[in-house]
């Protein structure tokens, strides 16, 4: 059976909106995109590259879906993590879209507890959920997610969309893994009880 995993990149007051650019996501006025840049460095590279060992499939809500798919196909196979995405079966929790253009991508069918235990039973390895803040609340909700791989920055933004919120009830979690980098950012893995 596989394992759910959510990999995101988060402050240490928990902010996961706009990591990548400034335009990424400006919901609610957030004006703090692209915090994640001057933190990035080799050993998170080389992490990102030992998980994709792992992973045989990838998660997204339509928003996520839909930043990642005007951008990985486009980048050259040379790209690990381009030659990964584009290669990986993809699936995407959405109510309006009906077709994917990315190749490998399909939309769940039916409801998306339902579907995403499905696809936990199908095979080995791990499902990465990436950024997809809304989806991760329902999984979450849904007693879905089997563990947690957390970029913690060690920044402060005050404002915007949080990976934490209002949960049905406390979780507890086990620390698997500890790794500093170099610019600070702790690479957190925890499994779910």
């Amino acid at each position: 059976m596989r394992k759910l995993m959510v990999i995101e990149f988060v402050t240490l007051d928990g902010v996961m909106q706009g990591l990548g650019s400034p335009d990424e996501d400006r919901d609610g006025g957030f004006a703090h995109g692209g915090w994640s840049a001057p933190y990035f460095d080799e050993v998170q590279a080389s992490s990102a590259g030992e998980g994709l060992k792992d992973t045989t499939a990838y998660l997204f809500g339509r928003r996520t879906y839909e930043k990642m798919a005007a951008f990985w196909p486009t980048q050259p196979d040379e790209n690990p993590m381009a030659a990964h995405l584009n290669a990986t079966p993809k699936h995407v929790a959405t109510r309006t879209l009906t077709s994917l253009d990315w190749a490998n991508a399909r939309v769940l069918d039916g409801a998306t507890a339902t579907a995403v235990q499905a696809l936990k039973e199908q095979g080995d390895g791990v499902i990465a959920v990436l950024g997809s803040g809304a989806l991760v609340q329902e999984l979450i909700a849904q007693g879905l997610v089997d563990g947690y791989r957390l970029f913690l920055h060690p920044l402060l933004l005050g404002t915007g969309k949080r990976l934490f919120r209002e949960m049905p009830r406390p979780q507890r979690l086990r620390l698997v893994d500890c790794t500093p980098t170099g610019t600070g950012v702790l690479m957190l893995g925890y499994d779910v009880e």
